[in-house]
């Protein structure tokens, strides 16, 4: 599978938040929840994005922004509202510490606080991703806090947006489902948006993907973790010498192919350890270890914690717990093997920073 593939396969939405807020000017709503990933669009009136320490950003109907958490923000009719809404961790809203859920609904999956007199009020909808999935953060922790797409850039996503807008206020069998895969759609699309964008910054391992050479190598190495590969081994199924993807991988991903495997085996294994139906030593077989201990090592090397401290924090997280706080593991942060050949697996870790862009605003058409 591809990257972008790997990543989307990880962070499908189940049970999102999905609302479709109706405010009257003015207005100011401050997202204090900590949700790894959110989607917002304005469906009728403008407003201004607003994340900590960043300029602000106007998002006009049919826009789309991406929000990484768990950094916070606000979103208002103009910069100088000040917030009265607060939402915070579980999308609990509340005004001066009571809350407002009753006092503020307006209907199915609608909320909101409008004027009689005001005959066109400003239409918000988002979708909240409330769990974090472990092979998402990699691309997670490359994306910029707040990444808008400009409307009409694609009308089949223009389509999307109209659909979703009518099915949030539906409730039917099943709406659940319907909704979380809508919004999974918006968010694959404003990614291939940004990967394709010239001045999207996106990280240069995503950007490999349309290389003729380091594409097929990385789709290799996602569609097969477990498999004993060498730097020498991978070079021959792609058809260059060693020397030359050693050379050309390094240069566009940003570190060798055996370090990128070794991250990329302990993401998918965090990835695994979340179903409880899997032992640490069957995690460890599917993504190239000999053992639950070469795996355990590994990993606590790297995470700073063990499988089975990381099976915990996660599962106490989707239920409503506070995330564990553990690193990312992005691809060119943790592991580095100076050789360049071997099988991978356990190596030397080395911490490299990795910058990231606070605001993107992705050129219309």
């Amino acid at each position: 599978m591809d990257t972008l593939t790997g990543l989307l396969d990880g962070p499908k939405a189940r049970g999102a938040f999905l609302l479709r807020s109706v405010l009257s000017t003015p207005w100011a709503l401050r997202i204090e929840d900590r949700a790894p990933l959110s989607l917002v669009t304005m469906l009728d009136g403008a407003a201004w994005i607003m994340p900590d320490g960043a300029e602000p950003v106007l998002v006009r109907p049919g826009d789309l922004a991406l929000l990484r958490g768990p950094e916070s923000y606000t979103v208002a009719d103009d910069p100088r509202s000040e917030p009265d809404i607060l939402i915070g961790p579980g999308q609990i809203c509340s005004r001066d510490g009571a809350s407002v859920a009753t006092s503020m609904a307006l209907g199915v999956r609608t909320w909101g606080e409008t004027r009689p007199d005001d005959e066109r009020p400003s239409v918000m909808l988002s979708g909240t991703y409330l769990a974090e999935h472990e092979i998402g953060r990699r691309l997670l922790g490359h994306l910029p806090t707040l990444l808008v797409r400009p409307a009409g850039v694609d009308t089949t996503e223009d389509t999307l947006v109209r659909l979703l807008a009518t099915e949030v206020t539906r409730a039917e069998p099943g709406q659940e489902v319907v909704l979380d895969r809508l919004l999974d759609l918006l968010v694959v699309g404003v990614l291939r948006s940004w990967l394709a964008a010239p001045d999207g910054a996106a990280p240069g391992w995503l950007r490999a993907q349309a290389d003729e050479v380091v594409g097929p190598a990385l789709r290799l190495l996602h569609d097969d973790p477990a498999r004993p590969w060498t730097v020498a081994a991978l070079a021959t199924e792609v058809g260059v010498s060693r020397a030359g993807l050693a050379r050309r991988f390094t240069a566009l991903v940003g570190e060798p192919p055996m370090a990128y495997l070794a991250n990329w085996r302990l993401a998918v294994a965090a990835d695994l350890l979340r179903d409880p139906g899997l032992t640490v030593a069957a995690v460890a077989r599917r993504v190239g270890y000999g053992d639950a201990f070469a795996l355990s090592t590994a990993f606590k090397r790297v995470r700073g914690l063990t499988p089975q401290e990381h099976r915990r924090l996660a599962a106490s997280a989707e239920a409503g717990g506070a995330t564990d706080g553990e690193t990312d593991g992005v691809p060119g942060e943790a592991v580095d093997d100076a050789a360049g050949d071997g099988p991978a697996g356990p190596s030397s870790s080395a911490a490299r920073s990795v910058a990231v862009p606070t605001t993107v605003v992705l050129a219309a058409g």
